[in-house]
């Protein structure tokens, strides 16, 4: 994955089979622009295809002023509602590649996430937030909606009452409330935010990448379906393990008293 280009995007491996996405527009708060958009649809369509040895994902933003400050405006000014409505399927095709996305995800949010910046980081699998962290879904402020994931990824991570709070009045909130509500898992200083997110990024990378993505989905689908559904989701997912190699190197690793050694297969 790190030998394409992406114009918006870096993309580099700062631990083995860990891959760092950076959202790479600085100068514009790395607000999403149409190009942004489709240079993350792209990436993790791809990683969906071939995730090649990445067995865990870190996204973040490119320098401490934000993670993501939601959409370009100024590139959406005087857009007509045709084009508005094109780009917008850009979006929602970029959030349902992010939030289907087979491999583990972590979002590093260093300073602003307001709007698509906000429902960006809640698409991800659980959220790290540095102590200078803000949210905001901003959208209504703007005679919108939230409309890349935020009324579904808010509400199922903080409730129906708190999302329809802070989505209805679009008001921002701090790093501190957002770990008190359950949006966030952990604050971190920010120069410690990506040391702490890889450093968990890396044990994620240590196991069974076949165990750990079915865990994943069974977690994800099976919060949508009855318990009784779940229970039965779950059961499919953990058959699918049991006849892996990985599975029985883990075992054979434990008795040996040694570090697993899995391939993936």
């Amino acid at each position: 994955m790190t030998d394409k280009n992406y114009a918006t995007l870096e993309l580099r491996v700062p631990l083995p089979r860990v891959l760092q996405i950076t959202l790479n527009r600085p100068d514009f708060a790395n607000a999403f622009n149409t190009q942004m958009a489709t240079d993350l649809m792209h990436c993790f369509e791809d990683l969906a295809l071939e995730p090649g040895d990445s067995r865990c994902i870190l996204l973040t933003g490119a320098g401490d002023r934000a993670f993501c400050a939601g959409g370009d405006l100024k590139e959406r000014d005087g857009m007509s509602n045709e084009a508005w409505s094109a780009q917008h399927l850009v979006y929602e095709r970029m959030i349902r590649a992010v939030i289907d996305c087979p491999i583990p995800l972590i979002a590093a949010v260093n300073g602003a996430a307001f709007g698509g910046g906000c429902e960006l980081a809640s698409a991800a699998d659980f959220i790290y937030a540095s102590d200078n962290a803000r949210f905001a879904m901003t959208e209504t402020s703007l005679g919108i909606i939230p409309g890349a994931g935020g009324t579904q990824t808010l509400g199922r991570a903080l409730g129906e009452r708190r999302a329809k709070e802070l989505i209805l009045s679009a008001r921002r909130f701090d790093a501190e409330q957002a770990h008190r509500w359950g949006l966030v898992n952990e604050v971190f200083k920010q120069e410690k935010l990506l040391e702490e997110a890889l450093q968990t990024a890396a044990r994620i990378a240590a196991n069974a990448p076949i165990a750990v993505r079915q865990a994943k989905q069974a977690i994800h689908r099976g919060l949508q379906m009855s318990l009784a559904d779940g229970l039965g989701f779950e059961i499919e997912a953990y058959n699918r393990t049991v006849p892996t190699d990985d599975r029985r190197e883990g075992v054979r690793a434990f008795n040996e008293k040694r570090v697993a050694e899995f391939q993936g297969k």
